[in-house]
C-alpha cells in the first residue's frame, strides 16, 4: 500500500530522473548567470541550453568506475553538450549543485505537505463545528473528569494543526536556501553575482554564507517540522484509539465493504489506521534525531551527512505525506455515537458534578477544606454504593442546611459544562 502510495505522490520527487533534472536545472541556471556576465560566450550557451541532456543508465555505470555521482553525471552531460561542455560546472564544487538541488526538491515537497495540511485543518475545522455541542465525557489520567463536547476535543486539534503548518511553512523558507560560492565558500573561482542570479531564477534565497555546503541546522529544522507534525497526528490517532476502545465505544475508524479484523476473531473492528500512524511517526522522530546529528561537521565539511540525508529527507517527506494521506481519510470517515457518550457521561453516578457542588458550598461560606470534605464523602458513599450522586446529596443534612433543593439541582445541570465552548470556538477561529 505504501509503494502504490508513494509512486504516485511524493516518492515522484526523489526519484532519480526528477533529481537529475533537477541537477541540470541547477547547472543551466549557473551557466546563463555567467553567460550574463560574459564568462560564457552566448553560442556556446545556446549550443549548451540546445543539446544538454543525461542518459541515467549510463550515469550509473560511469559511477560505478569514478565512484562520485556529480562526476558521472557531468560526464554524462558533456557527452551530450560537446566541446563547449568545458563551460559546465565553471567555478563550482559538487556541492554548490547537490545542495541547490537538494534545496529545491525540499521546497517542492514541502509545499505538497503544506497543502496536505491546509486540507486537514479545513476538515477538522468542518468537523469541529459538526460536533460543537455534542457532549461527551473528559478523561483525566484516562478517568472521568468533567463532561467535555467532541467540538471542543477537534477544535484543539484544528489549532494544533495550523500551529504545525506555520511551523511547517517557516521550515519550508529556512530550507529554501542555494548556494554558489565554491570549494569552500569563498567565491574564489566564481563571481557572487552567479549565486545572487541562481537563486533568484530558482525562486531560492541566497545563504548569506555557506562553507562548502548548506549549514545543516537548516536541514534538521525541516525534519523536526516533520517530526512535531506526525507526532500531533499520533497523539490525534491515540485518542481515537482510545475512544475506539469496547468499554468505550464512542469514536471508530470507518470498517470498509469486505474488510477483515482478524483471523481467528470475526467480530474484530481493529484501529488498524490509528495504529499504522502511531508507528510511523516513530520513524519521523527518529530521522529528525539523525538530522542534528548531521549538523556538527568537521570543519569546512565532511561526508558524513551525505549517506544520511539520502535516506532521511526522502523517507520523512513520502512517509508525513503518507500518514496526512491516511489522517485525512481516518477524520472525514470516523463513526462517532453521541448516544454511547452520553451512556457513557450517565455510568459517572453523577460524580462529575462535584466541583459545581463544591463551589457552590464555598460561596455559601465553607472554606475549600471544608467544603471539598463534605463533598468528598458523599462522592465516596456514591461510588462505593453505586448509587447517584445528587440523590446522596438530597439526603445529607449538612448540605441541606446550606443549599436549597433547587440550587442542588441547578448544579447537575450539564450545560454548566458547556456554556463557553462558543467562546472557546471564537478564539481558535471556528464561527
Amino acid at each position: 500500500m505504501i509503494e502504490r502510495y508513494t509512486l504516485k505522490e511524493m516518492g515522484k520527487i526523489w526519484e532519480e530522473k526528477n533529481k537529475f533534472d533537477t541537477w541540470l536545472k541547477v547547472e543551466l541556471a549557473v551557466c546563463r548567470a555567467h553567460t550574463k556576465l560574459g564568462a560564457i560566450p552566448e553560442e556556446a550557451m545556446e549550443n549548451i541550453e540546445k543539446k544538454a541532456s543525461f542518459d541515467i543508465d549510463k550515469i550509473n555505470e560511469i559511477e560505478k568506475e569514478v565512484k562520485h555521482d556529480v562526476i558521472a553525471f557531468l560526464t554524462s552531460v558533456a557527452e551530450y553538450v560537446g566541446e563547449d561542455s568545458r563551460f559546465i560546472h565553471l567555478g563550482m564544487t559538487s556541492s554548490d549543485m547537490l545542495d541547490t538541488s537538494l534545496a529545491l526538491m525540499m521546497k517542492q515537497a514541502g509545499e505538497k505537505l503544506t497543502a496536505r495540511l491546509e486540507n486537514i485543518s479545513n476538515i477538522l475545522k468542518k468537523k469541529a463545528l459538526e460536533f460543537k455541542n455534542t457532549i461527551m465525557m473528559g478523561r483525566t489520567h484516562g478517568v472521568f473528569s468533567e463532561p467535555i463536547t467532541f467540538g471542543l476535543k477537534l477544535a484543539i486539534w484544528y489549532e494544533e494543526i495550523n500551529r504545525n503548518l506555520e511551523r511547517l511553512k517557516n521550515a519550508v523558507k529556512i530550507i529554501s536556501v542555494g548556494k554558489i560560492s565554491g570549494a569552500v565558500g569563498t567565491y574564489a573561482f566564481i563571481d557572487p553575482k552567479v549565486e545572487l542570479m541562481v537563486c533568484e531564477e530558482l525562486g531560492l534565497f541566497a545563504a548569506n554564507a555557506s562553507n562548502q555546503i548548506i549549514q545543516r541546522d537548516r536541514h534538521a529544522e525541516f525534519l523536526s517540522a516533520i517530526a512535531i507534525t506526525a507526532s500531533s497526528l499520533e497523539k490525534f490517532a491515540v485518542e481515537i484509539r482510545h475512544l475506539h476502545r469496547t468499554e468505550v465505544g464512542e469514536v471508530e475508524e470507518s470498517f470498509s465493504r469486505g474488510q477483515k479484523g482478524s483471523s481467528a476473531m470475526p467480530h474484530k473492528k481493529n484501529p488498524i489506521i490509528c495504529e499504522r500512524i502511531s508507528g510511523l511517526a516513530r520513524l519521523l522522530r527518529s530521522n529528525a534525531m539523525a538530522a542534528m546529528e548531521n549538523i556538527p561537521l568537521w570543519h569546512e565539511r565532511d561526508i558524513s551527512h551525505s549517506s544520511v540525508e539520502r535516506v532521511i529527507i526522502p523517507d520523512s517527506t513520502i512517509l508525513l505525506d503518507y500518514i496526512l494521506h491516511l489522517f485525512t481519510d481516518l477524520v472525514e470517515n470516523m463513526n462517532v455515537y453521541p448516544d454511547r457518550m452520553l451512556e457513557n457521561i450517565n455510568r459517572s453516578y453523577g460524580l462529575i458534578f462535584s466541583q459545581i457542588l463544591l463551589l457552590e458550598l464555598v460561596k455559601k461560606g465553607l472554606t475549600r477544606e471544608e467544603a471539598y470534605k463534605i463533598v468528598q464523602e458523599n462522592a465516596m458513599t456514591a461510588r462505593n454504593n453505586k448509587k447517584e450522586l445528587k440523590e446522596i446529596i438530597l439526603e445529607c443534612k449538612k448540605i441541606k442546611d446550606i443549599l436549597s433543593t433547587e440550587e442542588i439541582e441547578q448544579c447537575f445541570r450539564l450545560d454548566n459544562f458547556t456554556k463557553n465552548i462558543g467562546h472557546i470556538f471564537k478564539r481558535v477561529g471556528i464561527n
